[in-house]
This record gives C-alpha cells, sequence and structure tokens, in this order.
C-alpha cells in the first residue's frame, strides 16, 4: 500500500510503545516519515530527530531540519506522552504541581508543535495533522477494571486527553479555509504488560472481549493522514473494540 508515497511527516514519540508500530505503518505505506523522539540521536538519513517535546526552541529545530531537507512538512502526528515520575498516583495524592506539570508537558507540548507546524502547512494550504487521544478523553473511566491491581486512571490523562479532544475541533474549524486537516484518534486500552487480573477485567467489558494492540492504531492514523480521508477534519476516530459503544 502506498497511501503516503512520499508525504514528508513528523511523528512525535516513535520510540513508544505506540510510536514504533505507526512509524513502521506510515514507512510502509511510503511515507517519509521522521521519529522526533527524547530517546535518539540526529540521524536524518535513518528518519531519527532527537526532539524534546517540552522545549519549543527543540520543536522549531526539528521542523527546521525537516524543511531544510525536504522544503515542506505534510503531516504531523502528536504521540509522545511525556510525564512525571509520581504519574499514577491516586488523586487525593497528586501534587499540585505534579498536575500543573503534566499538563504543561503533555497538552502545552501539543499546542505548540501544532502552532509551529500549521505555520508552515498553511504556507503551502495543505497538510494533515492527527493527535493522539483516549477513550477517557470521551467517558469517564471504570474504576472497577483497576479491582485487584495497584493501577489506577490519572486523573490528569482524562483532562489532557479531552482537552486534546476539543483542541482538535478547533483547529480543524480555524484551518479548515487553508485547506488543512486536524483529526484525532482515541485509543481504547492497549496491552503492555498489564496484570493478568486487568486484562480479564477489561477484557470482560469491552464487546470485542481483547485489549489494543498497537497494530490496530496505526492503520486509522494512517488513513486519517492520507488523502483518502480529504473530506475528514474535526472527526476524534475511536478506536476501541467499543468500549464507548456500551
Amino acid at each position: 500500500m502506498t497511501r503516503l508515497k512520499d508525504k514528508v511527516i513528523i511523528l512525535t514519540g516513535g520510540s513508544g510503545l505506540i510510536g514504533k508500530t505507526l512509524l513502521e505503518q506510515i514507512r510502509n505505506e511510503g511515507g517519509i516519515c521522521y521519529n522526533a523522539d527524547i530517546s535518539v540521536k540526529d540521524d536524518l538519513e535513518n528518519g531519527s530527530i532527537e526532539c524534546d517535546i517540552t522545549n519549543d526552541h527543540s520543536i522549531a529545530e526539528t521542523i527546521d531540519k525537516v524543511l531544510r531537507r525536504h522544503g515542506r512538512l505534510d503531516g504531523l502526528v502528536n504521540n509522545a506522552y511525556p510525564r512525571t515520575s509520581d504519574w499514577g498516583k491516586k488523586f487525593e495524592d497528586i501534587p499540585a504541581e505534579s498536575w500543573k506539570k503534566n499538563m504543561d508537558m503533555q497538552l502545552n507540548s501539543i499546542f505548540s508543535f501544532c502552532q509551529q507546524s500549521l505555520r508552515v502547512m498553511k504556507e503551502k494550504r495543505k497538510g494533515s495533522l492527527v493527535n493522539i487521544a483516549s477513550i477517557y478523553g470521551i467517558v469517564g473511566p471504570d474504576f472497577s477494571v483497576y479491582s485487584g491491581t495497584d493501577m489506577t486512571m490519572p486523573a490528569a490523562y482524562s483532562a489532557i486527553k479531552g482537552g486534546i479532544i476539543n483542541f482538535t475541533r478547533y483547529l480543524a474549524s480555524y484551518y479548515g479555509h487553508a485547506g488543512i486537516r486536524i483529526n484525532s484518534v482515541s485509543p481504547g486500552g492497549i496491552l503492555h504488560d498489564q496484570p493478568r487480573s486487568f486484562i480479564e477485567n477489561y477484557e470482560k467489558k469491552v464487546p470485542l472481549r481483547r485489549l489494543g494492540l498497537p497494530s490496530d492504531i496505526a492503520p486509522p492514523v494512517c488513513f486519517l493522514l492520507s488523502d483518502e480521508a480529504s473530506y475528514i477534519t474535526g472527526h476524534n476516530l475511536v478506536v476501541d473494540g467499543g468500549w464507548t459503544a456500551i
């Protein structure tokens, strides 16, 4: 499949769980994809750019490196997921400073990457952005699935992902006149070494009776990046095995 043939795309967090599969899928579909990740070193020949998405200067440098090499930016996927070391505390135990820092690291970094990328795309009057959100930006968490584990659903996650979804709608409305499409994808739970009790609890509830896989998320993202989705903007594509349907 070559629906992304020669499209120049920046993917943040391409070294993570979902990011690795996104990177592979975009490239398999013909895209020229750069992994903008804090854990890699610059290797533009092989599509890697060291990027700290919490730093505006680092974001600007990343975009500039791509522009100097290709003269354009066709797509952006905001997938990176930075968080503080105390991420996952129960609500009553969350320090106010931790809450503020996570908001800044995640939501504000997406604002900055979108703002700087959209300046470039507006000049060309074309482009596609995909923001990775979550089902917990749409519905409240079912805390019963965490029964028997030390896991919980971080409060900031809901606020951030809900913010991403509506920010996506704002951008779609604002930049539609320029021919730029902005959408989000909301995955359900993704299988990743969770305790067996959590997996069983989750799979009992979800209609398809399994947790998602990164390979379930990558094709929908590529679809939204592609010209096949040329009349889709402001949409939040839910990929959750039916979790939010019930």
